[in-house]
């Protein structure tokens, strides 16, 4: 099934042709760098070759006195920049203890599952069979299926993989094969088939297999020759269970090498989910070539691009397109060149290149024209879509580098249809606010080919009656992660975000008036430090998936997920949906 009707195409990068109607706004980096005395142990031709062209650059750990907390204020200073680091780093005026209490305003708590997928990173999705409603839990060989459909009395109907305690994660249940996973899953309505269609990504495993890309030549080879597939499969469900799919396509990235056994595929797979909503195109990032070497990130080999695929035929899909842009292809003297000015050249921590697909509001079959990119170091970007098989670039939004931390991976793009505005972020990877805050920058796309970034929404703070005054102090990771995924039952709500925000819990926003936007409700979950392993404490809420149709906040944090209500929502339904989700609609072609 791997074979793909490969088109006449062009690999295109965005060229001269596109720069000229791209907005590239330029900072230069404010921290100082240093080379490692000690010698890097590489062998990997792509690797040295991205070596070769800046060097070692790593970011000085500041010194004690540049951050920390302002006594008399009681607000943290963040650090300018860090190098990507693990380790936890104290400060004074930091708790000594996990906080083991809860902080609650304008939202309930309907109820609260002390069950663990794991404890680091999960998916969600939601869809209905016969009346019921089933949540999928998962993070690659680990998924658990729950029956919500009463969301006071959920019941837990299939494990695989493990369920984290405070031991950790123990042993494999019902395991996948071992080269078979879950992947991040788009589940959509095919009018054609008359049936739901689940495309679930396959990305390259780096976690527990490379740490430090520029010492561990060995681990790199063993992602290059990964036994498993980079790219996609399809399935038919006819109902929620694994027994009830069908694989009815399987499709890797490599498109240079469609037919490729698994451990000689190149490239990345398909990071996270994939933009897909039942029609005829789907949108993945990948790195179809083991070239898209130009990145920092240390556990990372892979740049990824965009490809458009044709889904007309789910038994058969077809690749339309793939886009880069500058600074990705090691050996392409003009990728080389824009790698070089980034700024973040040589520091060894920067994330570059797409983690998430394009964020499209409006699918093309409805008249969509625009696709939104966060890709990391390399920046923001809006692509016209409008011909899913000639992608192309029609403006740039550079920021400057938030070391360390992932820097572009998130895209709300809720409210774009009615006010013109994107809401843009990374996410942090340090605890103990060891790296730059994560700001989620406001950007107007009224005018798609000069985007503005018009503001950030404001950072959370704790309520008074909390022993500490600024979120760092409660230890553990602060700053956002993502609103969620497109996939979540019905509308979304218009001047509404909510934002999973680690330390701090599920933090809803309100940007009813974009210009002074707010946070109208929160709900900050305690610290369990007998129910967690203790390297996995300070992750506490990384997960925020919305059932608009039913108006709850499903939260996911590492001790379980709590069911949640809230005023700015509505009135919440404990009932059965009454429309089926995902939703039963034709994608109409829009008529021009």
């Amino acid at each position: 099934m791997n074979t793909i009707n490969k088109p006449q195409r062009n690999k295109k990068a965005f060229s001269k042709k596109h720069l000229a109607s791209a907005i590239i706004l330029t900072f230069s980096a404010s921290f100082t760098v240093h080379a490692e005395t000690a010698k890097d142990n590489i062998s990997d031709p792509f690797v040295k070759r991205l070596v070769s062209l800046s060097g070692n650059n790593t970011p000085h750990h500041p010194s004690p006195g540049s951050y920390g907390m302002n006594k008399e204020a009681g607000t943290f200073t963040h650090p300018a920049a860090t190098p990507h680091s693990h380790e936890n780093v104290a400060f004074d005026g930091q708790l000594t203890e996990w906080d083991t209490q809860s902080y609650i305003n304008n939202m309930t708590v309907e109820a609260y599952y002390p069950i663990t997928v794991e404890p680091f990173h999960t998916w969600q999705n939601i869809v209905d069979f016969d009346g019921r409603r089933y949540l999928y839990q998962y993070v690659r060989r680990d998924l658990k299926i729950f029956d919500i459909t009463n969301p006071k009395d959920v019941k837990l109907l299939l494990t695989k993989g493990k369920t984290w305690g405070p031991d950790g994660g123990g042993k494999e249940v019902n395991p996948y094969d071992s080269d078979d996973m879950f992947g991040a899953a788009s589940i959509q309505w095919n009018e054609n088939l008359g049936k739901y269609i689940m495309v679930q990504a396959f990305e390259i495993r780096r976690f527990g297999v490379l740490r430090d890309k520029y010492n561990e030549p060995e681990k790199v080879e063993a992602i290059r020759n990964s036994p498993h597939l980079k790219g996609f499969k399809v399935y038919e469900m006819d109902g929620p269970l694994p027994e009830d799919w069908t694989l009815i396509a399987t499709r890797t990235t490599d498109i240079d090498n469609p037919d490729a056994p698994v451990s000689e595929q190149q490239g990345s797979g398909v990071r996270d989910i994939p933009t897909y909503f039942g029609g005829d195109v789907m949108f993945v990032a990948a790195a179809s070539s083991d070239k898209q070497a130009l990145t920092e990130y240390p556990n990372d080999l892979y740049s990824a691009g965009y490809q458009a695929w044709d889904m007309s035929d789910p038994y058969n899909p077809r690749l339309l397109d793939e886009l880069t842009v500058p600074g990705q292809m090691a050996g392409d003297p003009e990728h080389e060149a824009a790698y070089k000015n980034n700024p973040r050249a040589g520091n060894r921590t920067s994330w570059m290149g797409a983690r998430m697909s394009l964020f499209v509001p409006t699918p093309g079959e409805q008249g969509g024209k625009y696709g939104y990119a966060a890709m990391g170091g390399l920046g923001f970007y809006v692509v016209d879509i409008s011909d899913p098989s000639q992608m192309n670039v029609v403006s740039h939004l550079a920021f400057p580098p938030s070391l360390a931390g992932t820097e572009g991976d998130n895209i709300d793009v809720s409210q774009v249809e009615k006010t013109g505005l994107i809401y843009y972020s990374g996410y942090p990877l340090a605890e103990d606010c060891y790296e730059a805050y994560k700001d989620v920058h406001i950007i107007d796309v009224n005018n798609p080919l000069r985007p503005e970034i018009k503001g950030v929404l404001p950072r959370p703070t704790p309520p008074a009656e909390a022993g500490f005054t600024d979120y760092c102090q409660r230890k553990g990771s602060f700053g956002p992660k993502r609103t969620g995924y497109y996939t979540q039952p019905g509308t979304s709500r218009e001047g509404i975000l909510p934002y999973a925000f680690y330390n701090a819990g599920v933090q809803i926003f309100d940007i009813s008036n974009p210009d002074s936007p707010r946070i109208g409700t929160y709900f900050v979950p305690p610290f369990k430090p007998d129910e967690v392993a203790s390297y996995a404490m300070g992750n506490l809420t990384h997960g925020v998936y919305v059932e608009y149709d039913r108006n709850l906040v499903w939260l996911f944090t590492n001790h379980g997920f709590y069911a949640l209500s809230t005023p700015l929502l509505g009135e919440p339904s404990f009932d059965a949906p009454e429309i089926s989700w995902p939703s039963k609609r034709r994608l109409e072609t829009a008529k021009h």
